[in-house]
């Protein structure tokens, strides 16, 4: 039996009485509420309140308790947009259990432009000494710490049984910006990738080769590249060498491992899914790590199978072959060909993957809803 989901959030529910009936007649059995997440603009077509919803900063959508984050250098900030109640998602999870519906916490952990403005010193760092306010570094302490109390306050506060974690590694150059301005450089995607490796301190002291040089030699053939068009090779390791590229894959490895351990352990006999590929290179909301390092936690693995088809059920086989964990598909309704849902959704389930979840509910059009609700159907 495939276990269908939808994301959502808490805007979504919260303050609008017929929002849980609309979610139930997807056919789903389980919501995915945004628990701490980042800043985002979304519409909210039926809500009898508001149409646009403009979350300014990272936020947590749970009542933020003084005494738990008094002695941690990072705290998350609390919502001041569409302001029903404190508890939204406690008041929203409520609600979706009285109608039968199971809620999944949908926890970012190190995306926030938020916390990171506070202290760019625990940011990711690039090899130009340029930090990305938006990306907290896993490396450090003090990140771990703050994302780990996100897990346990939610674990604290609320009897759900399941937890997603998105942002549980680094998030790199190809995140974006305000107003991005980067797309006439014509960087290759081996040159965003060099760009997107921290060389904090923290990450400096974990990697296994001379960080100085390797930050020298990173600046040269990124240098290169925007200013004499010589590209930078496919990959990290055509880039830097299979040594160094393999020593920046382990790092990754070993403190996205750790933190989804711990968080584990927090979590108790919830489940734990783990947003993520398996692609080394990668940063980014779903991490990139060896997946067959983390043993029997996470109890699947959530895998976003947003672009071809072709490469996304690729991508679930291999996934299925290596790791023998329970896979998650992430699904697009809000693609260009929604009508096409059903039939990626059963390709999906047939290549493994246990459970499907559809992005995203809240934010779906009627047409949209209307895919979601026949790949439900269609996929039993």
């Amino acid at each position: 039996m495939v276990r269908h989901g939808a994301f959502a959030y808490t805007w979504d529910l919260v303050g609008d009485p017929a929002a849980v009936e609309r979610f139930a007649a997807l056919g789903v059995d389980t919501v995915t509420l945004q628990a701490a997440y980042h800043s985002v603009r979304a519409t909210t077509a039926w809500h009898p309140s508001h149409r646009v919803v403009h979350a300014e900063h990272a936020a947590a959508y749970f009542p933020i308790r003084p005494e738990r984050w008094r002695d941690l250098r990072l705290r998350p900030a609390a919502p001041t947009w569409a302001v029903e109640t404190e508890d939204r998602f406690g008041t929203a999870s409520a609600a979706l259990a009285a109608a039968g519906l199971r809620t999944e916490a949908w926890l970012v952990l190190t995306h926030s432009s938020k916390v990171g403005s506070s202290a760019p010193d625990l940011t990711v760092r690039n090899a130009y000494g340029e930090v990305f306010g938006y990306a907290l570094c896993p490396a450090q302490p003090a990140v771990r710490e703050y994302a780990l109390m996100l897990v346990q306050e939610i674990c604290e506060l609320y009897d759900i049984p399941a937890l997603v974690l998105e942002a549980c590694g680094w998030l790199g150059f190809e995140h974006g910006s305000h107003h991005e301005k980067t797309s006439g450089a014509d960087l290759s995607a081996s040159a965003r990738d060099l760009l997107s490796i921290c060389l904090c301190p923290a990450c400096a002291r974990g990697l296994d080769v001379d960080a100085v040089q390797l930050a020298a030699d990173i600046r040269t053939t990124v240098d290169r590249e925007l200013q004499l068009g010589v590209a930078a090779g496919q990959n990290l390791v055509e880039a830097l060498g299979a040594d160094r590229a393999q020593a920046i894959y382990d790092h990754r490895t070993h403190v996205i491992t750790q933190l989804a351990r711990d968080a584990a352990a927090l979590a108790g006999d919830r489940e734990l899914l783990l947003m993520a590929t398996d692609d080394p290179q990668v940063t980014g909301p779903d991490v990139g790590a060896d997946l067959t390092a983390f043993g029997s936690r996470p109890d699947a693995f959530v895998l976003k199978c947003w672009d071809d088809e072709e490469a996304a059920i690729g991508r679930v086989k291999t996934a299925v072959v290596r790791t023998g964990v329970p896979l998650v598909a992430n699904v697009n309704a809000l693609g260009e060909r929604p009508e096409e849902l059903s039939a990626l959704a059963t390709r999906l389930v047939e290549a493994g993957a246990s459970q499907l979840r559809y992005y995203h509910a809240g934010l779906a059009s009627p047409a949209r809803q209307a895919a979601i609700r026949a790949a439900v159907q269609e996929v039993a």
